[in-house]
C-alpha cells in the first residue's frame, strides 16, 4: 500500500503525491519489460515513433495514450504484452530547424521559447542535428520521453533506439539491399517533390502545407506566336487538363503585370511566365532564359491554334496566376463556366482594351465555340449552367460547384462534334487519352507536371514537381501490389471504412522516390552520397523492437547480410542471429498498430507493402487502428502558432489521470478531440468526486470488505446494482476489444455513475450490506478504469484490497449476479418516480399524499392478447381476439382505447422484456418501494389496485395502464 495513504481521513485528491509514488513503482517493478514466455500467445502493440522536430504537446499525447490503454487492458486479461518506443531522427526538418536556430531566426526562436519553454541557455544545445533531436526526444522539459513518463505510459524502455544508431542503419541497409536484389528498387528519371529552397527532393513527411497534393499531368497545347515581330516562330504553350477542348479555344489570357520570359526550351523559343522556366528546368528540360518582360508585351498578339490553324487574340486578365503552369491560359467559353464569365466581363469593358492596341469590336465579336453535344444542355453548356444558377460574377462561390458538375457531365456524356474526324461522336471519357496522344505524336501537344494544390516545405520553401534521376521503390509492380492488397484484406482495419482507403492507395501508388541529397538517416548502402528518406526507412522497424535490447551484444561490423537474413527471414546460418530469431518469432507479427489517419496514404500503406514482401504471411500485420487529430479550442494544434498545451504543464495542473481520461473520453480514437480547459476542469472535478467517495468507502469501519455471494442482508436494490455492474463489465470489455476508448470510459465512469446516483437515492448507504455492495462495485470499477487512470486506480485498489489494480485480473461478468427480473422491477420504480416528478412539476404541487393505482387485471389480460401478436401487432387482429372474450367485449370503448395504447407499447419492447414484465407482480413492486417514495417526495404513499376498491378522490384509477400506474398527488 502507498506510504502516502491519507490515514487521517482527508478526502482531497493530491495527484502529485499519488503520481510521484506510482511513477517510481512503475519504473522499479519492471512489469512492462516482458521477455518471451514459452506457451504464451503475446500481444505486440506499436505506435509511430516520434519525430522530435519540436517538443511533445497534448495533441501528440493521445497517439500514445490509446495504445497504452489497450496494452494495460490486455495485461489485466493475463496477456503478455510488448509496447515499445523509439525515436525517429531521419529526415531534413530537424536539419532545417537547426539551421534556423544557428541563424537565430526570430520565428523559430519564438516557437521554441514560447511553445516549448526552451530556456535561452539551452539554445546552444540545439545547434547540431543530433543534439536537437535528443533534446526534444529525451532531455527537455517538453521532451517526448518526459511527457510519456508523466502520463504513465507502460513502455518497455529497454528496447529504445534511434534511427541514427549504427546498428539500426545496418538493419535499414539490409532491407534496401534485399529490395534491390528482388527488383523492387530501381534507378531512373521520376517526378518528385522538390524543395526549391533546400534544392533537394522531399516527401510528405517534410511538408508544411499540401500534404495531400498529387501530381497532375497537364497537356501543353503548343500555340504559335503569329505576329511579325521579335517573337516570330515562338511557341506559347498553354496548359490544360482537357486537351479535347482545343477546338473550342476563342482567345488566350496573360497577366499584364506579371513577369514573363523568352527562353530556349529544348531548342525552341518559348514564351512563358518566368516562374514556368524554373519549373521546366526542374522537370528535366534544357532551359536558357534570354530576356524577361512584363506580360503586357504579349497582350494583343495573335497566336495560332496548332490543331485548327485559327488565330486567336491574347487578352489581359488579372485572374491569371503566372506562377500556375505556364502563365498563359487558353479560353474555352462554350464549355468552361469560368471562361464564359471571363469573356463576358472582358467584352463588357472592351473599350478599355484600346490601351493595349486591341480593337474593341474584335473582342465583342468573340463567340463561344462548341466542341461537343450533350443531352439536357444547349449548344453552349457553360452559358446554360451559369444562367440556371443565376451566377453573375466569377467571384460567386457557387461557380466552382457548377463547373465541376458540368465537367463531369461532359466527360461522361459529351459526344464530340464532326470536326473531330475519327473521334467524332465518341464520348470524351472514351477518347480523351487517344486524342491527346494522337496530337502529341503530331507535335501539337506537349506535357508538364503540376500539383493539385500549393505545396510548402517545412523549411518554408516552395515545393515544385521535378524530374530527377533517383532511386525509387516500385510500388506499382503488379506482383507487389497484389501482395499489398492481400495484406490489406488480412488486417483488422479500425474503423472498417479505412480498408477502402488502403485499397485505393495501393491502386494509385506508383514509383516512390526513396532517397534525398542530405539529412539525418541511413546512407544508401551502394552510394553514400544519398540518404534514405524518412517514410522509406520506417516501414518494418517494428521488427527491430523484438531484438533492440539485445543487438548491442553483436559488434557492428558483424551485422551483415547473413545476420539479418538469419534473424528476419530464417534463411542464414548466423548462430547469434538464430538465437535472437526466437525472440523475433515470439513477438511477431504486430497485433495492432495505432497510427494517424493521415498516414494511411503513405506510411501505413508502405508498412503493409514491405511486410507483405519481406515476411511470410503469418508475420504480416494483424491490425491497424487510425486516430484523428488534436484540436485546441476548435483549432488544429500547431507549435508554430503557439496553439499547444504541454503535457508537463497540464499534468501539473490537472493530474495525469485527468489528462488521460479527458483525452480518451473526448471521442473515439479515430475522431478528432478538442482540448478545452473548461471541459478538462470539469473532468478533474468528476475525478475528485470519484476519489472522495472511494476513500470514504475504503476508510469506513463497516463489518465487511466487499459483498459476497449469498449475503443474507442483500436486498433487491443491492442485487439490482450488482446486476447492472455485470452489464457494465461486459460493455467495457466489448468496447476495448474494438478499441473504443470513449465507449468504454463513458460506460464505466459516467454512465455507471448514473446507476450509483439512483442507488444512493434508493438506499440507506450506511446499511452494512449496502456498504459491502458499494465496495464490490468500487473494486470492479477500479479494475475497469485501471487502463485509463493507472495512478489513481492502483492507489485506491491497493488501499481497498491490499494489491494494486494491475496485479488483479480483469473483471469477468459474474452470471450469478445477473438478475434480469430485479432490473425489470427496478425500471418500473424508476419510471414511476420520474412520472411523479413530472406531475409535481406540471401541477406545482408539493404532495402530502401520493396515491399510486396499479392497472386492473382485465387490462393485463388485454396486454397478454396484444403480446401474442408481437413483434408488430395488427390492431384489427388484436381487437378480433379481444372481442371474442365476453367479459372484455362488455367493456366496449375502454378496451378499444386500451388496445391502441398497448399496441405501441408492445412494439417498443423486446421479446425478453415482454416476458420479464409478464412475470412481474406490479403491485408488490410499488409496495416494496413505498419507503423510498415517501422519502423522495416527503409524503405519505398509498398503493392501490384499480380493481381493488381503491380510495380514488380524483377519479384517477381508471387511467392506469399495465406497467404505467396512474398517479394522484394532493
Amino acid at each position: 500500500m502507498s506510504a502516502d495513504a491519507d490515514a487521517d481521513g482527508d478526502r482531497a485528491y493530491d495527484h502529485e503525491v499519488v503520481e510521484r509514488e506510482w511513477r517510481r513503482r512503475f519504473e522499479e517493478s519492471g512489469r512492462y519489460e516482458p521477455d518471451p514466455d514459452e506457451g504464451e500467445d503475446p500481444t505486440f502493440i506499436t505506435v509511430p515513433y516520434p519525430y522530435p522536430s519540436g517538443g511533445m504537446h497534448v495533441g501528440h499525447a493521445r497517439t500514445y495514450l490509446v495504445p497504452d490503454v489497450y496494452a494495460r487492458f490486455e495485461r489485466l486479461r493475463g496477456e503478455q504484452v510488448l509496447f515499445p518506443m523509439a525515436w525517429h531522427f531521419t529526415g531534413t526538418p530537424i536539419v532545417g530547424a537547426v539551421e534556423r536556430v544557428r541563424k537565430r531566426d526570430p520565428d523559430q526562436i519564438e516557437t521554441l521559447t514560447d511553445a516549448f519553454d526552451v530556456p535561452e541557455d539551452d539554445l546552444e544545445r540545439l545547434e547540431t542535428p543530433e543534439g536537437y533531436a535528443r533534446y526534444f526526444a529525451e532531455e527537455a522539459d517538453a521532451s517526448y520521453r518526459r511527457g510519456m513518463r508523466q502520463l504513465g505510459l507502460s513502455v518497455d524502455w529497454r528496447r529504445e533506439f534511434t534511427t541514427s544508431d549504427e546498428r539500426y542503419s545496418k538493419f535499414v541497409s539490409w532491407q534496401y539491399r534485399t529490395l534491390r536484389d528482388r527488383g523492387l528498387l530501381e534507378e531512373g528519371l521520376h517526378p518528385v517533390n522538390f524543395c526549391t529552397n533546400e534544392r533537394q527532393p522531399v516527401t510528405t513527411h517534410d511538408l508544411l502545407e499540401g500534404e495531400d497534393a498529387e501530381f497532375q499531368e497537364f497537356t501543353l497545347v503548343r500555340f504559335g506566336y503569329a505576329d511579325d515581330d521579335a517573337f516570330e516562330d515562338a511557341v506559347l504553350p498553354m496548359a490544360t487538363l482537357r486537351p479535347e477542348t482545343v477546338r473550342g479555344v476563342t482567345n488566350a489570357y496573360v497577366d499584364p503585370e506579371a513577369e514573363y520570359a523568352r527562353a530556349t526550351v529544348d531548342g525552341e523559343t518559348w514564351l512563358v511566365s518566368a516562374a514556368a522556366t524554373e519549373k521546366f528546368e526542374l522537370q528535366g528540360r534544357s532551359v536558357e532564359v534570354h530576356e524577361r518582360f512584363a506580360g503586357e508585351r504579349l497582350v494583343g498578339a495573335d497566336v495560332e491554334n496548332p490543331v485548327t490553324g485559327d488565330r486567336v487574340v491574347v487578352l489581359p486578365a488579372e485572374f491569371v496566376d503566372a506562377a500556375d503552369a505556364t502563365g498563359v491560359v487558353m479560353s474555352v467559353p462554350a464549355h468552361s463556366p469560368d471562361d464564359y464569365l471571363a469573356l463576358r466581363e472582358v467584352t463588357e469593358r472592351a473599350d478599355d482594351l484600346t490601351a493595349y492596341g486591341i480593337d474593341p469590336q474584335r473582342v465583342q465579336a468573340i463567340e463561344p465555340e462548341p466542341i461537343l453535344e450533350i443531352d439536357d444542355y444547349g449548344d453552349v453548356p457553360a452559358r446554360d449552367v451559369v444562367e440556371a444558377a443565376g451566377i453573375e460574377s466569377s467571384t460567386d462561390p457557387e461557380l466552382e460547384a457548377v463547373t465541376q458538375d458540368l465537367y463531369r457531365s461532359e466527360f461522361h456524356r459529351g459526344r464530340l462534334l464532326s470536326a473531330y474526324g475519327e473521334f467524332a461522336g465518341e464520348t470524351v471519357a472514351d477518347v480523351r487519352e487517344q486524342f491527346r496522344d494522337s496530337h502529341r505524336e503530331r507535335g501539337h501537344f506537349d506535357r508538364m507536371y503540376e500539383f493539385t494544390e500549393p505545396v510548402v516545405c517545412r523549411c518554408g520553401g516552395d515545393v515544385e514537381v521535378a524530374q530527377q534521376d533517383t532511386w525509387f521503390l516500385r510500388y506499382n509492380d503488379d506482383a507487389w501490389r497484389d501482395l499489398a492488397h492481400e495484406a490489406v484484406d488480412d488486417i483488422d482495419a479500425v474503423p472498417e471504412n479505412t480498408r477502402e482507403q488502403y485499397h485505393h492507395t495501393v491502386d494509385w501508388l506508383e514509383e516512390w522516390p526513396c532517397i534525398r541529397n542530405y539529412g539525418l538517416g541511413t546512407r544508401l548502402p551502394w552510394d553514400d552520397e544519398f540518404v534514405i528518406e524518412p517514410l522509406s526507412d520506417s516501414t518494418i522497424y517494428m521488427s527491430y523492437y523484438t531484438i533492440a535490447h539485445r543487438i548491442d551484444e553483436v559488434p557492428v561490423e558483424d551485422l551483415d547480410r547473413e545476420f539479418f537474413d538469419t534473424l528476419l527471414l530464417g534463411e542464414g546460418e548466423d548462430e547469434r542471429a538464430a538465437d535472437m530469431r526466437e525472440e523475433f518469432e515470439h513477438w511477431y507479427p504486430v497485433d495492432v498498430r495505432f497510427s494517424a489517419n493521415d498516414l494511411v496514404n503513405n506510411h501505413l500503406s508502405f508498412f503493409l507493402y514491405h511486410h507483405a514482401e519481406l515476411f511470410d504471411r503469418p508475420e504480416w500485420p494483424q491490425g491497424v487502428t487510425v486516430m484523428g487529430m488534436g484540436l485546441k479550442e476548435g483549432e488544429k494544434m500547431s507549435s508554430s502558432k503557439g496553439n499547444v498545451e504541454l503535457p508537463g504543464e497540464v499534468v501539473d495542473e490537472y493530474g495525469a489521470d485527468t489528462v488521460r481520461f479527458f483525452q480518451l473520453n473526448a471521442g473515439e480514437p479515430w475522431q478528432d478531440f478538442d482540448w478545452r480547459p473548461e471541459a478538462v476542469e470539469s473532468t478533474r472535478e468528476a475525478v475528485d468526486r470519484f476519489w472522495s467517495r472511494a476513500v470514504d468507502l475504503i476508510d469506513d469501519d463497516g463489518d465487511g470488505d466487499v459483498a459476497v455471494d449469498g449475503d443474507p442482508d442483500r436486498r433487491p436494490i443491492d442485487r439490482w446494482l450488482l446486476s447492472r455492474l455485470q452489464s457494465t463489465v461486459r460493455a467495457v470489455t466489448d468496447a476495448l476489444e474494438n478499441y473504443e476508448t470513449r465507449e468504454a470510459s463513458q460506460a464505466v465512469f459516467y454512465d455507471f455513475e448514473e446507476q450509483l446516483r439512483w442507488y444512493r437515492r434508493r438506499v440507506d448507504t450506511a446499511r452494512p450490506a449496502a456498504r459491502r455492495t458499494l465496495r464490490e462495485v468500487l473494486r470492479t470499477r477500479l479494475r475497469l478504469l485501471a487502463p485509463f487512470m493507472p495512478f489513481l486506480t492502483n492507489e485506491l485498489h491497493e488501499r481497498l484490497t491490499g494489491e494494486p489494480a494491475e496485479d488483479a485480473a480483469w473483471p469477468e461478468p459474474d452470471e450469478t449476479l445477473v438478475d434480469a427480473a430485479v432490473e425489470t422491477e427496478e425500471s418500473l420504480v424508476r419510471a414511476l418516480t420520474e412520472d411523479v416528478h413530472e406531475v409535481r412539476d406540471v401541477t406545482g404541487t408539493d404532495p402530502e399524499v401520493l396515491r399510486v393505482y396499479v392497472a386492473a387485471d382485465w387490462k393485463r389480460k388485454v396486454l397478454a392478447t396484444v403480446a401474442e401478436h408481437a413483434p408488430d401487432p395488427d390492431r384489427g387482429a388484436v381487437m378480433g381476439d379481444v372481442m371474442s372474450d365476453a367479459d372484455l367485449r362488455e367493456r366496449g370503448d375502454a378496451v378499444n382505447d386500451l388496445v391502441s395504447d398497448l399496441v405501441e407499447s408492445v412494439r417498443e419492447r423486446s421479446p425478453e422484456e415482454r416476458e420479464r414484465l409478464a412475470a412481474v407482480d406490479e403491485t408488490a413492486v410499488y409496495e416494496g418501494a413505498v419507503d423510498f417514495l415517501a422519502r423522495e417526495f416527503d409524503a405519505d404513499v398509498e398503493v392501490y389496485r384499480e380493481d381493488g376498491d381503491p380510495h380514488d378522490p380524483a377519479d384517477r384509477a381508471g387511467s392506469a395502464r399495465p406497467f404505467r400506474p396512474a398517479v394522484h398527488i394532493e
